[in-house]
């Protein structure tokens, strides 16, 4: 078990996000965390991340008690994320933005001509090795993804937590997204992702979670969950 997200609740006043969520992720799976529009799932993440506190509840990592912990200290331990909405460093190369996450997070380094040769390696890796030299702003959606993805990898994480990824992108991206996505996977680094993108969530997930205001309403495979009554009412209500 790499993962264990313990009786998490929060809220934001009378407004419960996360309401008594119990679950795990273990190592080399990609887990999909669903659900519709304001059920919790980047509450859930920021709550992993460091970026909000629970109110009651336990977050574990690698047998670590991390609940509480800072996003810097978390990072450090080896979780990393891409959040829904891109934001690289726009001034800077993309090489440069990927060097900013070598530099720092789990075993960071120092010398500056191994962070640079890392660097270019995950970018080979991610698919921007012919545009290390691009300014991140003049990039396209599908590359600045790919950009924010080598900047957390360059984190070294053993997990990765993905808000996202594919959304906004065409068919063919999608295709790239998924394949790029199990390649991580296969790399030793484990993947928790939030993700609307149905065929995504069927095509590489080995588990999924569903939440629904706030409570997590079914767990399993991933074909099985889609079928599921109670997953189907939570997103399109009843008939």
């Amino acid at each position: 078990m790499l993962l264990e997200f313990k009786r998490g609740f929060k809220s934001f006043g009378g407004l419960v996000a996360v309401r008594d969520v119990d679950f795990v992720v273990d190592e080399g799976e990609i887990v999909a965390l669903i659900g519709p529009n304001g059920s919790g799932k980047t509450t859930m993440f920021n709550l992993i991340s460091g970026f909000l506190k629970l109110d009651s509840g336990r977050i574990n990592f690698n047998g670590e008690d991390i609940t509480g912990l800072k996003p810097h200290q978390i990072c450090e331990r080896g979780i990393a994320r891409i959040f829904q909405e891109v934001k690289p460093f726009a001034q800077m190369t993309a090489l440069q933005n990927v060097m900013v996450g070598r530099a720092y997070g789990r075993s960071h380094l120092r010398d500056m001509k191994e962070v640079r040769a890392q660097s270019e390696e995950i970018l080979d890796f991610v698919g921007l090795g012919d545009k290390r030299a691009v300014i991140a702003r003049s990039l396209t959606l599908a590359d600045r993804k790919r950009l924010e993805l080598g900047r957390a990898l360059g984190a070294k994480p053993q997990l990765l937590l993905l808000d996202e990824m594919m959304a906004g992108l065409n068919p063919v991206e999608t295709e790239a997204a998924m394949r790029l996505v199990q390649s991580i996977r296969d790399s030793g680094i484990t993947v928790l992702m939030v993700e609307h993108i149905v065929k995504a969530v069927l095509g590489i997930s080995s588990r999924v979670i569903v939440l629904s205001t706030g409570e997590k309403i079914a767990e399993g495979n991933p074909q099985e969950v889609m079928n599921n009554p109670q997953v189907i009412e939570a997103y399109l209500g009843t008939v």
